[in-house]
């Protein structure tokens, strides 16, 4: 009787010292955590087809993962995991070709005037 009465009392505390991790949980405090190249859509709209690498990297700075296996394709993440919230992300692709910006796509508006190269 004494070993099944201490080995319910081990199995309760148990249970509630498990089921408190989780309240303990919401109650911590974590600290919002931003990972990646922040970029903002005024920067993205100085982009111009035909621009270099160089100038790319001037106006947005490189990536901050870089594709050892496609030089041509440049992949801008940003992620912000806030302490409460939904998690925020964005992204900006852009292709080269030759070492020369021919296309973007991802989270940001195209610019207007994207399709007009710098030299005209």
């Amino acid at each position: 009787m004494k070993s099944t009465l201490s080995k319910l009392s081990v199995a309760t505390a148990l249970v509630i010292g498990l089921s408190s991790c989780s309240t303990l949980n919401e109650m911590v405090y974590r600290i919002d955590i931003p990972q990646g190249n922040y970029l903002e859509q005024r920067d993205v709209d100085k982009l111009r087809v035909g621009m270099t690498q160089e100038q790319v990297a001037y106006v947005l700075g490189r990536p901050v993962a870089q594709n050892a296996f496609d030089s041509d394709r440049w992949v801008y993440l940003y992620e912000m995991n806030p302490n409460s919230g939904k998690i925020f992300r964005k992204e900006l692709i852009l292709d080269f070709n030759a070492g020369l910006l021919v296309q973007m796509s991802g989270d940001f508006e195209e610019p207007e005037e994207f399709d007009t190269p710098l030299d005209e």
